[in-house]
């Protein structure tokens, strides 16, 4: 479905960049950041999950915070999570440490409204883990707390894994206020028009250090592949370079949407027809 943007909204998408992601130097991280890290590595107090190692943590934390790239869902269904994360991590590195340290320990967290208390299922769970240690206790331990009905267990079968997986967008809404601390979040939904606005509302989000997280369909917005039914499966997030070729009332062509991506440990550079776009894009929500 082909849902056009208003003149005025076009160019205000015209063109619009940010600054690329630059990995910290490890060797010089932030003195703050250094002493959290070597304050958890002296820490005696024994961890409470069967799958996840010390050191390899504390080496995977600091890798994840040289370059937030680094997180990565993997083959879990923690998309959600994993773009909270993301953006956590790049821009609260000292309150990523302080997540860490305190479900490494204590299988809890505490801040805002969300109290996050892991189950000794989740624990204890092992086996296949489908992404890295790290990312699973982080990502698995959000979403397991959000959850009233799944269990989050690393061998489960694949449809009941997806499931337990699914994120809502008033969880994002919660996790972007609560967690990564931004007073005003809204939910702007694009089902069947208003994508361009959205896109709008996003710009200036971004150039006022705000976040953005995206619903979309995985296939068709990420892997340039047709789905059988478009539907509305991952959340990602929106780096900008947002550009808008074409389109316009006189146009012979159709438009083009440009633009900067988080997903699954890396970047990507969407380009899509406007029609597609529309199709494959189902809402967003900000943080300012």
């Amino acid at each position: 479905m082909l849902r056009v943007g208003t003149h005025s909204t076009r160019l205000y998408l015209r063109e619009f960049g940010i600054i690329d992601i630059q990995p910290m130097n490890p060797s010089t991280l932030p003195p703050d950041i250094a002493l959290a890290l070597d304050d958890f590595a002296n820490s005696t107090i024994p961890g409470v999950w069967k799958s996840v190692e010390k050191t390899q943590l504390i080496a995977q934390m600091r890798d994840r915070i040289v370059n937030p790239f680094q997180i990565n869902q993997g083959g879990q269904p923690f998309c959600g999570p994993a773009s909270i994360i993301f953006e956590l991590v790049r821009k609260q590195p000292l309150k990523y440490i302080e997540l860490c340290r305190s479900l490494f320990e204590t299988g809890t967290y505490k801040t805002g409204n969300i109290h996050i208390q892991t189950s000794p299922l989740l624990r204890r769970s092992q086996g296949k883990l489908r992404t890295q240690p790290t990312d699973w206790m982080v990502l698995s331990a959000l979403r397991e707390a959000e959850n009233s009905i799944f269990n989050i267990e690393a061998n489960l079968p694949d449809f009941v894994r997806n499931l337990a997986g699914i994120t809502k967008p008033w969880e994002m809404e919660t996790w972007t206020k609560e967690l990564l601390g931004y007073q005003k979040v809204t939910y702007h939904r694009t089902y069947f028009s208003g994508e361009f606005q959205a896109l709008q509302a996003a710009t200036k989000a971004l150039q006022n250090q705000g976040v953005v997280f995206p619903l979309v369909t995985a296939d068709g917005f990420l892997r340039a592949k047709t789905p059988f039914l478009a539907l509305p499966n991952h959340w990602i997030v929106l780096l900008g370079n947002i550009s808008v070729q074409g389109g316009e009332w006189l146009d012979t062509e159709p438009g083009k949407i440009n633009l900067d991506v988080y997903s699954w440990g890396k970047q990507y550079r969407i380009h899509l027809p406007e029609e597609d776009f529309g199709n494959y894009f189902w809402g967003v929500v900000i943080g300012e």
